[in-house]
């Protein structure tokens, strides 16, 4: 009711909402972030994650037998290794000779026979061993609830068992560094329970692997789990590893009977997890991981329940409540959380769409941290070990996307494992850019792992695109458009440089166009329609393929060359460095392949108009200066615009969770409401799991979590192109509204309430002061400190006003 006399006295009407960007917490409604369930996990796809960065874990909720699947995400395969293949740069005029010559299939073998890294594979992200639980009579229980309190970073299970109410309250501190698991009963001596701490070993290296763990019990209340990692692909598994649990009792006994932990009789217990490896970095796995798990359990030895959990809610909420973001009620709001993405498709439920939103700052505070690795393909929970692409991080799209919500989403330090992993592969795509290219700089291919391999794998049909280091360079630069740091630009400097000449130097003249266009590459993962083109045996792989990829100048590789080639112009004018290399790429620039439109309308994917093997092909690689890219927009090139909207009709609704978010993206950013919104529909009703994750074929994976997150973001508010524009594809049935604490690029920091579709308020916080352009909104008059701000009405209909450093300004609108 107090949200709704506040809307009142606005001149509103209709559903409720809090008060915009600086409200007090206490204001605003946060308990509508949940996922809620009325029956256990049935498999690890329906389970609950709780992280901290770097320690997680899948909660089942299973009464009489739970279980929590256990990470550390340092734990891979293999060790420090360097795939470079001297000399492979000695067949590149060879391989570009043909390629342009048309001669596909030769300049494909000859890639995978002198440019491919050894080995042509990378390594496996690993489970760290299961935690189970087992209360005897608790198979029958009553009123069962499961949730995942995104607010609080909790998941939480209730049930009855002969009247008596059992609570398992999990989360994962990051200022503890442990996994704590609060086991609870209303009636005293309730709790009576056996706790087993298992290992994992690779099931598909059978008696022939290298791996290995130990089980055993430790004094009269801990558990510990201790092991070595893999060897694999030819590559000496050099990790150790250590697990430990304790478990605090309040009241009754604790006793461990060889490596089975037995709680009889208490009234409250509290399981505390530790788990570390020898990881130090890419090149080093010196630590003593015992010593690791001992200084964390160290750390918490005697401090109450109650104030680890205060201590983790602190920090979460630190993260958590920097957006607020919420929709008018819907028939489906009260329903669990699966039911209500069944009845998606019958009942429009906008509140969905809120969810979804903070779903993904949820999964990036959970799985990505300063000081931890990156998020990789399954941020950090995974079962199997052999999980899907090896849950590394794939560069073609899905590490980007990962983090495409962290500027926008108010979550901007927690890419710096992200600009960790860039710092690494600078390193070791050194020797990778002069053995394979021949060239200066540094480079990066489509997948890294933990031992930050550069080389081109998997088969030339993928590893023949050295753009990745250059898309993961463009996150850098953007780093600098939302918030200006000289120290950032200093420190980064140097890689965005090394990237610009590794490009520069790459670059070759078409023999037809004159162009200048990278080769060989290709525009992942599609295959083009040339004459001849078709399922085929690759000699690299060893797999029947649907046809080759490889193509010279691919129309992904043209905007990420110019968008990075941008940034370093504008990086070395700011810094005033490298004044020669400057001119040279500003000349590079005016001879990169323009965009093109085919016969068909659409924005052509290659240089020469080739129709797709597969016409609804996943990815949308050469729409990457629609979104993320900025190179094509409705107002600066309304014709390639169209192009692109007409590609986007071609490819049809379909594809990996990851390739929806990337439509609704692409459609935001051509102000596409309607088409938006019904590519997010379809991803939550056809394309996530029960608990809320994306999904490609049948895997768990993060990036669509991530990347729809960005997306939703784009239809509210977008800066890429220096104006501020509200709503500018907001979903129709999302009529009414509210969201608080979005950032956008130039240092400001806005909320926005709407109804029937248009904006009634804004406000606006400028970080650095600088002037600042709205349009979208039809503004009558803008505030500060009590005070009536100037502005400029534009010819486009937008306002424009000075702003200062630390400021607030509130906008009105017209009636």
């Amino acid at each position: 009711m107090r949200f709704f006399a506040c809307l009142i006295l606005l001149g509103m009407s209709g559903a409720a909402f809090p008060a915009l960007a600086f409200a007090q917490a206490g204001d605003q409604d946060w308990t509508q972030y949940r996922l809620v369930y009325d029956e256990p996990a049935a498999a690890w796809n329906e389970a609950l994650p709780v992280g901290n960065g770097r320690l997680g874990a899948m909660v089942y909720g299973i009464p009489g037998r739970e279980r929590l699947a256990l990470n550390e995400e340092t734990l891979w395969t293999g060790g420090p290794y360097d795939p470079t293949v001297e000399g492979g740069a000695k067949a590149l005029p060879e391989i570009r000779r043909l390629l342009f010559a048309g001669d596909i299939e030769k300049a494909h073998d000859l890639f995978g026979r002198t440019m491919m890294g050894v080995p042509y594979e990378q390594q496996k992200y690993q489970p760290f061993g299961t935690l189970w639980l087992d209360f005897p009579g608790h198979e029958a229980a009553t009123d069962y609830s499961r949730e995942l309190d995104m607010d609080a970073g909790t998941v939480r299970i209730r049930y009855s068992v002969d009247g008596t109410t059992f609570t398992r309250t999990t989360f994962s501190s990051e200022p503890s560094q442990v996994l704590v698991m609060r086991l609870e009963a209303s009636e005293s001596a309730a709790l009576n329970f056996d706790v087993t701490l298992h290992g994992v070993r690779n099931p598909a290296h059978s008696n022939y692997g290298t791996d290995y763990f130990r089980m055993d019990g430790l004094g009269p209340d801990t558990l510990r789990v201790t092991g070595k990692n893999s060897d694999y692909l030819g590559v000496t598994g050099a990790l150790t590893y250590e697990g430990r649990l304790t478990a605090r009792a309040e009241g009754g006994t604790t006793d461990v009977d060889y490596r089975t932990l037995k709680v009889r009789g208490a009234n409250a217990v509290t399981l505390i997890f530790a788990a570390a490896t020898s990881f130090v970095d890419y090149n080093d796995t010196s630590a003593a991981p015992a010593a690791r798990v001992a200084a964390a359990l160290d750390g918490v030895a005697g401090v109450p329940y109650a104030t680890l959990k205060a201590a983790h809610t602190e920090d979460h909420r630190r993260l958590f409540r920097r957006v607020w973001i919420g929709a008018g009620p819907s028939a489906s709001s009260p329903l669990m959380t699966d039911d209500r993405l069944a009845a998606l498709d019958s009942i429009p439920d906008p509140g969905l769409f809120a969810l979804t939103y903070q779903w993904g700052r949820y999964l990036l505070m959970a799985s990505s941290r300063p000081g931890t690795q990156a998020a990789n393909l399954q941020g950090i929970w995974n079962e199997d070990p052999n999980p899907s692409w090896d849950s590394k991080y794939t560069v073609n799209i899905n590490l980007p996307m990962n983090y495409w919500p962290a500027e926008t989403a108010n979550l901007p330090e927690l890419a710096e494992p992200l600009y960790e992993l860039i710092d690494d592969v600078s390193e070791t795509g050194v020797s990778v850019a002069r053995e394979h290219w021949g060239a200066d700089g540094w480079v990066l291919h489509q997948n890294t792992d933990l031992w930050r391999a550069a080389a081109p794998m998997d088969g030339p049909s993928w590893g023949a695109w050295p753009v990745g280091g250059a898309w993961l360079v463009t996150h850098l630069i953007e780093r600098d458009r939302f918030d200006s740091d000289p120290a950032f630009l200093e420190r980064w400097y140097p890689v965005v440089r090394d990237q610009a000449l590794f490009l520069s130097e790459i670059l070759v003249e078409h023999p037809d166009t004159g162009w200048l266009v990278t080769a060989p590459s290709n525009s992942p993962e599609n295959f083009p329609a040339y004459p001849g083109n078709g399922r085929y045996f690759d000699e690299t792989s060893g797999l029947f393929l649907k046809g080759r990829m490889m193509q010279p100048g691919p129309t992904m590789d043209n905007h990420i060359v110019r968008a990075v080639f941008a940034g370093f112009l504008e990086w070395s004018s700011r810094m005033d460095a490298d004044p020669v290399l400057r001119v040279e790429i500003a000349a590079q620039m005016d001879r990169l392949p323009p965009n093109q439109i085919g016969r068909q309308g659409r924005l052509q994917e290659w240089l020469e108009d080739w129709d797709d093997v597969e016409p609804e092909h996943r990815h949308l690689s050469h729409l990457w200066g629609v979104y993320p890219g900025e190179e094509i927009s409705p107002d600066a090139t309304p014709a390639f615009a169209d192009a692109a909207s007409v590609s986007m009709d071609l490819r049809g609704t379909g594809g990996c969770g990851w390739s929806y978010a990337h439509k609704v993206g692409a459609r935001a950013r051509l102000h596409q409401a309607a088409e938006g919104e019904e590519q997010l529909v379809r991803y939550l009703a056809d394309n996530v799991l029960p608990n809320l994750f994306s999904r490609c074929g049948r895997t768990l994976q993060v990036d669509g979590s991530f990347g729809m997150t960005a997306a939703i973001g784009e239809m509210l508010l977008q800066s890429d192109r220096g104006v501020l524009e509200v709503l500018p594809a907001l979903a129709p049935t999302w009529s009414v509204g509210a969201v608080s604490g979005i950032r956008a690029r130039g240092g400001f920091t806005v909320g926005l309430e709407w109804q029937g579709g248009e904006a009634t308020r804004m406000s606006v916080l400028s970080r650095e002061g600088n002037p600042v352009e709205l349009s979208g909104i039809d503004a009558r008059e803008v505030w500060s400190d009590g005070n009536r701000v100037r502005f400029r009405r534009l010819d486009s209909g937008g306002i424009a006003f000075d702003t200062k450093p630390g400021a607030s300004y509130e906008v009105t609108v017209r009636k």
